[in-house]
């Protein structure tokens, strides 16, 4: 399964609907959600922007107002938060999301060391 995923270096953290995931940075939104749960992987999605089953609804750190993309076409970024996900997307991820801890629950992210 590591070969349909662009090369990546460490996890991300992005929220949920709440719940916090980490995922493989420098990949689609849509790869990265099928590496937390291989049901993503089986749902009725075409990848290439036709069907709208990946839509999403999403914040960026500093900024409130919501932008609306499709994970198949969007790369997943540290600190974004998914606030509303298509039915297909929510399915996929239920099983996922009912174990994944709570925002405000979660450990802190770690703080990225000065480069060198």
């Amino acid at each position: 399964m590591g070969d349909v995923y662009e090369p990546w270096e460490r996890l991300i953290r992005l929220v949920v609907l709440g719940r916090v995931l980490e995922v493989p940075e420098n990949n689609l939104l849509l790869r990265q959600l099928q590496y937390a749960s291989e049901d993503v992987g089986m749902g009725r999605y075409c990848w290439n922007a036709e069907c709208r089953c990946c839509e999403v609804h999403y914040t960026r750190p500093g900024d409130p107002a919501e932008h609306v993309g499709l994970a198949c076409r969007l790369r997943g970024f540290e600190g974004m938060r998914l606030t509303r996900l298509a039915p297909e997307v929510r399915h996929n991820l239920s099983e996922v999301l009912s174990r994944a801890p709570k925002e405000d629950e979660a450990a802190p992210p770690p703080t990225p060391s000065p480069a060198e």
